[in-house]
């Protein structure tokens, strides 16, 4: 079944004297593009969520981010005075250049300070985090299966849509066979026409290689080779949105193909209800090609 690019999820844990907050969440994009926001002093934590999320998601722009804040437990350990100063100088910096560049950044907390690197004593580097580091890595496989479960629901709802769009593609292919049927009698009838036309306007004219001609007009605008694809593209389409893994691509590459059928349909049809079913076709499809960016 396939799944959306898009999904959120969140969760809290507390241990080893902190509290934190995840943050996941994820939009279209054409592969798989993974960005954290982590604690850079927590060691070995960064490699263990990028696994986590390449073991759920297969393409999309996703982040995750990860707020701590020190328990009451922690509220009694001494401010490294010197440590502090150099994180408010740099965090001068930073609005200062952000300023600079027209940027507006939200200010960190007290919280979120007190967090940074070497500001309360036994935070810096020589302090042991991998206890930290393993008990916030506990909570990723709950945080992945909310955010997967998440894209499977709207999966779902893609699911019912896109496959509503080919029922309708479906249906307009067969009107558009049925139209091309009687379209035959009326080509018949204006090539006639035409060959007596010319007959009546050229002195000497070759019957049989004028019939040729109008013959050649009539199998170039036969439409039975598009008709075929767009039902086979249909068949191909509904087989993908019933396989598991990431299809998005493969559908994106369909739906181009549908266009291409469509847009052949009606340069072939001269004929005014074929004209308005291909055009019919073509809005479908379109509909249908926005769908497809979402899905995995």
């Amino acid at each position: 079944m396939i799944k959306s690019m898009t999904g959120f999820a969140a969760a809290k844990g507390a241990g080893e004297g902190f509290g934190w907050a995840w943050d996941m969440r994820a939009v279209n994009a054409r592969g798989l593009d993974i960005r954290l926001r982590l604690p850079d002093w927590i060691e070995g934590l960064e490699p263990k969520v990028r696994a986590a999320v390449a073991g759920v998601a297969a393409r999309g722009n996703v982040t995750v981010s990860l707020k701590l804040a020190r328990d009451e437990a922690g509220a009694g350990e001494r401010i490294d005075q010197a440590a502090l100063a150099r994180v408010l100088t740099q965090l001068a910096e930073v609005d200062a250049a952000a300023a600079e560049a027209g940027v507006t950044l939200a200010r960190p907390g007290t919280a979120e300070v007190l967090a940074m690197r070497g500001v309360l004593s036994g935070d810096g580097g020589a302090a042991d985090t991998a206890p930290l580091a393993a008990a916030i890595a506990a909570d990723l496989p709950d945080l992945m299966a909310a955010f997967d479960a998440m894209r499977q629901a709207e999966g779902a709802a893609l699911h019912k849509v896109l496959a509503g769009q080919l029922d309708r593609i479906e249906a307009l292919t067969a009107e558009a066979a049925d139209l091309a049927e009687a379209r035959r009698e009326h080509m018949r009838a204006r090539l006639r026409d035409s060959l007596a036309r010319v007959q009546d306007n050229t002195d000497g004219a070759d019957e049989g290689r004028v019939a040729q001609e109008l013959a050649l007009i009539a199998v170039k605008a036969d439409v039975t080779e598009e008709l075929d694809r767009l039902r086979a593209h249909v068949a191909a389409a509904r087989d993908l949105l019933e396989t598991d893994g990431a299809v998005g691509r493969k559908l994106d590459f369909l739906s181009q193909e549908f266009n291409r059928e469509a847009n052949t349909l009606c340069s072939k049809s001269q004929f005014a209800e074929l004209t308005r079913v291909g055009l019919d076709l073509k809005a479908v499809i379109d509909q249908m090609r926005e769908q497809v960016q979402n899905v995995e």
